[in-house]
């Protein structure tokens, strides 16, 4: 088996490329976190599969949204690891932790600024959009569907925020026909918005090189 040695001359570089990449991958992370916590669960609006099972929970049982957020994207994670690696998964797991913590932070210690519904719609997809992307930029996944769309992406070329909207659609309709019927309305907004923001800035960067320490992604060559 073949070990790979860097360079001492490399490392200082190493360090900082993997500092950067921890720090973009925390900050859109907590960019989730605040949208949903300030702008969308207010309202009960699912920004994902994952959250939309957390308002489910929270409705049914009183589960925090934090705690919910958390436990059904790691429950994503475990039945979809395969596809992109156990490295994946640690990377995935990381940000859903983060964005739950985010969640709790935010709503106890940040009053949401506006209470109509459309503004915060508005600028919490918008705030979502932009985290989610930096996530993606990084190649780690948002969440367990996330994490889904980043395999048909990596293997289909299918793009991310599409395949998102489409596999969020079943958990929208499930959540409004529970709880209310127009959080579809508010979910598929908040899609369409985020989605857009997401589609024009993953794909605003040139294709880089993938590093051999990325998080997200396990090299398809055998």
């Amino acid at each position: 088996m073949k070990i790979l040695m860097i360079p001492s001359h490399n490392r200082p570089m190493l360090y900082r490329r993997l500092c950067k990449k921890f720090s973009l991958i925390t900050a859109g992370a907590v960019l989730q976190g605040f949208a949903m916590a300030i702008f969308l669960f207010p309202h009960a609006i699912p920004s994902g599969g994952g959250s939309g099972i957390a308002v489910l929970l929270n409705y049914a049982f009183g589960l925090p949204m934090s705690l919910g957020f958390w436990f059904a994207n790691f429950i994503f994670i475990i039945f979809t690891a395969h596809y992109l690696g156990n490295t994946s998964a640690i990377g995935t797991v990381y940000v859903i932790t983060v964005t739950s913590v985010s969640v709790n932070f935010f709503e106890v210690y940040v009053n949401p600024p506006f209470s109509n519904v459309w503004i915060d719609l508005l600028i919490g997809s918008i705030f979502l959009g932009t985290g989610i992307s930096m996530l993606m930029r990084q190649r780690v996944s948002n969440g367990g569907i996330g994490y889904a769309a980043l395999a048909l992406y990596k293997f289909k070329k299918i793009k991310p925020g599409t395949s998102l909207f489409w596999m969020n659609g079943f958990v929208f309709v499930l959540t409004a026909y529970v709880i209310d019927w127009k959080i579809i309305i508010l979910a598929i907004g908040c899609q369409l918005i985020s989605t857009r923001i997401i589609n024009w800035l993953v794909h605003s960067s040139r294709p880089r090189t993938r590093p051999w320490y990325d998080m997200a992604w396990r090299s398809s060559k055998k």
